[in-house]
This record gives structure tokens, C-alpha cells and sequence, in this order.
């Protein structure tokens, strides 16, 4: 089968078609992604879709509402911005922190000690993979628990910084923090007021700080994209969970994967932008399917 994806990815390329070509309907079932992945060093790529089952929503799945996450641009250029960020911010980090792994991040885990999966690259900022137990994460986005300064580069966790805007600003987290609010992926709560809200600078320089998140609108740095491209580099075929791969920053690793002629297997609930360049594709959830490939691997 790898050789015969091989020939197809060339032809693709031969003929100019490449990342964008009329999608194809690859083999769906899970014995196929078994035949695939069995005997294989594995890398991983996951998006928010395996973590909706730990109650932490997605993007673009099924029945996700429309969202329009903060650019960097918003963030950096307009204080109004930045004090509605930070409000929200300091409702939806609680949700997150409170969600634990389910049966995908689990699975993964497992598969990743018995030396099947080599690495794991993360679109997620949840940090669910750590707390599950895999080891060789790369988090692409960044990570919801930590916060920078834009000047000086100082680190805080997200813990202290709660704990110093609650001084500033007392009982608005537990005020908003209802059971129906609804929490974006990057730990983002949606409140209809922020006004009043008082936004905590740098306690060492008086700098403009920012969760360790990769926005929309802002590059993730070099050195987490090189980490990622080697954890896929290093594996003999890649299975993507959870992730339409709308976004350039996680569909790259795909691409370069299958110019690569190593075998792609997708799991998602719907299509993704990625599916032509399939081996197999699994409509499924993360947490069955994930569970499923690891007894049979």
C-alpha cells in the first residue's frame, strides 16, 4: 500500500494538482488504517477535535458554532482588545484547567511507551497530551497554562496571574464562571460584558502580557515548527486525530508527510482540507477510534 501511494502522490504532483487536488475517496474502514499503521513508527498530529470528549469544544467540527478568535494584530494594537481577552481569558482558563484526559489522549499514551508512536505534535493549547502521559510533545500553539511578557520576555504561570488579577479586580471569575458559559478552545470565555475589567501589565517591567498562545495572525516560532517537522521526519507514517486541517500551521505536516510517500491516516468527525492526501480516512470520533487502533495495533 505505500508504494501505491507513493506512485499517487507523484502523479499528483506530475500533474500540478498537488495540495489542492479533487479530493479522492480513500479506503474507511478501521482494519484498513490497521493495515496501514501495523509495523510502523507512528507520528501524531491532533487538533481540538479529540478534546471535545474532555468537554473543551472545537472550531469547525459539527455543530460548532461560528467563532472569531482575537488576531495578534487586535491583541497588540488596542487595549480595548486586550481588556476583553483578558476577561474572558480569566473565566475560560479555569475550564480548561479543570478538564482532564479522555479516551483518545489516553490511548495515545499507551501506544507511545509500547514505542508505537514515536512523537506527537499538538495544535491544542490544553496541554491534555502531558497530563495523559505522552512525553514527546510538541505543543505548535503554545500552552493556555503560561504567560509572557511582549517586553521583556519574562514567564509567569497562569496560576499566579489569576491570582493577581483576582487582587485586582475581586469575585469576577467566580461571577461569570456559570455552568452555561460557553468556553472556546484557547481557553477563551464568551461573556456579553467586560467592562471594568482591569488588566494585569509585567511586574517586572510594566510590558503588555500575553498567554503563551500562538493567535491568529502570528507565526509559531521556528524552533516548535522544526521540532514538529522531526517528530514526523522520524516516523514511518502519520495519523492525524481530531483536525479539519483548515489551518496551514497543522495541514503543512500532512503535506510534507505524503510528498514524503509516507502513508496518512485520518481521523475526524467530516471532512477535512487534507482528505485527497488520505490513505485511509476514518469519519469517526477521536476516542472510539484512537481506543480501537490501539487494541488492534
Amino acid at each position: 500500500m505505500a508504494s501505491t501511494y507513493r506512485e499517487a502522490v507523484s502523479a499528483a504532483s506530475a500533474t500540478g494538482r498537488g495540495e489542492d487536488a479533487a479530493p479522492a475517496v480513500p479506503p474507511r474502514t478501521l482494519a484498513d488504517a490497521v493495515e496501514v499503521l501495523a509495523g510502523r513508527r507512528v507520528a501524531v498530529l491532533t487538533g481540538a477535535g479529540i478534546s471535545t470528549d474532555s468537554g473543551i469544544p472545537d472550531y469547525r467540527g459539527p455543530g460548532s458554532p461560528p467563532r472569531r478568535p482575537m488576531t495578534y494584530q487586535q491583541f497588540v494594537g488596542d487595549p480595548a482588545f486586550r481588556r476583553t481577552y483578558w476577561a474572558r481569558n480569566h473565566v475560560g482558563w479555569r475550564h480548561v484547567h479543570r478538564t482532564n484526559p479522555n479516551a483518545g489522549h489516553l490511548a495515545l499514551a499507551r501506544l507511545e511507551a509500547r514505542g508505537v508512536v514515536g512523537g506527537l505534535v499538538t495544535q491544542n493549547v490544553d496541554r491534555l497530551h502531558l497530563l495523559a502521559g505522552s512525553r514527546r510533545v510538541v505543543e505548535l500553539h503554545g500552552s493556555y497554562a503560561d504567560v509572557v511578557c511582549l517586553g521583556c520576555g519574562a514567564r509567569i504561570g497562569r496560576a499566579e496571574l489569576a491570582e493577581r488579577l483576582e487582587a485586582l479586580i475581586p469575585g469576577f471569575a467566580e461571577a461569570h464562571d456559570v455552568p452555561d458559559v460557553e468556553i472556546a478552545p484557547d481557553a477563551d470565555a464568551v461573556l456579553s460584558a467586560t467592562a471594568g475589567f482591569v488588566v494585569a501589565d509585567c511586574a517586572r517591567c510594566g510590558g503588555v502580557l500575553k498567554p503563551d498562545i500562538t493567535y491568529f495572525g502570528e507565526q509559531v516560532p521556528r524552533e516548535r515548527v522544526a521540532a514538529a517537522y522531526a517528530v514526523v521526519d522520524e516516523a514511518e507514517a502519520l495519523l492525524v486525530a481530531g483536525s479539519s486541517l483548515t489551518v496551514l500551521s497543522g495541514r503543512r505536516f500532512v503535506t510534507h508527510a505524503a510528498r514524503a510517500g509516507r502513508p496518512v491516516v485520518i481521523v475526524n468527525r467530516g471532512a477535512t482540507r487534507s482528505d485527497h492526501l488520505a490513505t485511509v480516512k476514518l469519519d469517526a470520533g477521536t476516542s472510539e477510534a484512537l481506543a480501537a487502533l490501539e487494541a488492534a495495533l
